[in-house]
């Protein structure tokens, strides 16, 4: 079965960096897009980035351009979100995403605070 499992997350304070990682498992890897959520508390998911099955292609929620990167590995079945800059208004749990066969599939999900 599908399976994301998230990992990288922390305590940051501002203007510091981190990088999230995804493993996936349970599906042909390269074939789907993938995509980074957040959830900050009280708030809805909100999608921060995705990036094409072959990663030629990514976009970004406005919030994030030119802070993350999203990226991913073919070889390894995994997505990476790079994370730079960050600013409290960051803080949340990170889920990566995948859309295979008309279902939405989530990870456990990764907490970042960031906080001086």
């Amino acid at each position: 079965q599908v399976q994301l499992v998230e990992s990288g997350g922390g305590l940051v304070q501002p203007g510091g960096s981190l990088t999230l990682s995804c493993a996936a498992s349970g599906f042909i890897f390269s074939s789907y897009f993938m995509r980074w959520y957040r959830q900050a508390p009280g708030k809805e998911r909100q999608l921060v980035a995705t990036i094409s099955n072959g990663g030629g292609s990514r976009s970004y929620v406005d919030a994030v351009k030119g802070r993350f990167t999203i990226s991913r590995d073919n070889a390894k079945n995994s997505v990476y979100l790079q994370m730079n800059s960050l600013k409290p208004e960051d803080t949340a749990v990170y889920y990566c995403n995948v859309l295979r066969d008309g279902a939405a599939y989530w990870g456990q999900g990764t907490q970042v605070t960031v906080s001086s």
